[in-house]
């Protein structure tokens, strides 16, 4: 049964979800979209009231916001407040979007309003780890300068993403070593053909390899793991906020990272919003709708 979709506001990925939704049949309007080429299959709306009015559906950014009162938009200059689309929605309508903190939905619930965490779906959070993987090896192949092949690289964590990253790396023909606290995940490690790394131990070794890519989202690399590490390393960072680096202090010792966030929707984000629209479709399934 075809639907109403607002889409407000994001990155290229939600510019492209429109028309993947478009496509299937679905009435797409837009809004917090400027000075970007537009898909004639979509309706780009003047106000946030035309674009939220009888959609049964608003989809908002990944992630939806930074500082928790408006909402992120790559291509727009104005702001759209949280607010905003909180005054406008209706309780029949179900509001999407990636990276919801627990005041938003706090709020949310607050006004009785139903939403859903896009990224807290296991099916999203699996297939999204794939683009994050290839983009974090593209950031290395540009910023290091040997090759991956026959490097030695350490994946900090053994979860979604460093479970892709690290088969992506180990094909390439890199030295593949994965760090990770639980013991089942060492023995998968291991019989993946990887060097494994019990994670209080990840110090020690710090210093050998050529590039070293964090998907755990808090501070593990701290001031003095970063003593450690050599200058001509590469620390490429894929953990959402606050990250696992000590960003301020890496500057001091002259080491070199990249906190690379975000990375679907800039490295593949027709891909990525493919991954969005089923997700959307898988919870409108469940929610009888």
């Amino acid at each position: 049964m075809a639907k109403t979709f607002a889409v407000i506001g994001g990155d290229l990925r939600n510019l492209k979800l429109a028309e993947h939704l478009a496509e299937d049949g679905h009435k797409v309007k837009l809004f917090g979209f400027k000075n970007i080429e537009i898909s004639p299959k979509v309706t780009d709306e003047v106000s946030l009231e035309e674009a939220m009015k009888d959609s049964d559906v608003v989809v908002g950014p990944i992630p939806c916001s930074k500082d928790e009162q408006t909402i992120n938009c790559t291509f727009y200059n104005l702001k759209i407040y949280l607010d905003d689309i909180l005054r406008l929605m209706s309780k029949e309508q179900i509001f999407v979007a990636g990276f919801l903190s627990e005041s938003i939905i706090h709020l949310m619930q607050n006004y009785d309003l139903q939403c859903h965490d896009i990224l807290k779906r296991e099916e999203m959070a699996v297939l999204n780890a794939i683009p994050t993987a290839e983009g974090a090896i593209q950031i290395a192949l540009e910023e290091m300068p040997i090759t991956l092949h026959n490097s030695k690289a350490l994946v900090l964590g053994y979860g979604r993403i460093g479970k892709v990253l690290s088969k992506m790396l180990h094909g390439i023909g890199a030295k593949v070593h994965v760090a990770a606290r639980k013991y089942q995940d060492l023995a998968q490690i291991e019989a993946m053909g990887y060097i494994p790394i019990r994670m209080p131990e990840v110090s020690t070794y710090l210093n050998t390899f050529d590039v070293i890519f964090n998907t755990v989202p808090h501070v593990i690399i701290d001031s003095k793991e970063l003593q450690g590490i050599r200058k001509d390393s590469l620390i490429i960072d894929l953990a959402s906020k606050p990250g696992g680096i000590n960003f301020e202090k890496a500057k001091d010792l002259g080491v070199k990272t990249i906190w690379a966030l975000s990375l679907p929707g800039k490295v593949a984000p027709v891909t990525a919003a493919k991954y969005m629209k089923d997700t959307i479709y898988n919870i409108l399934n469940d929610s009888g709708l």
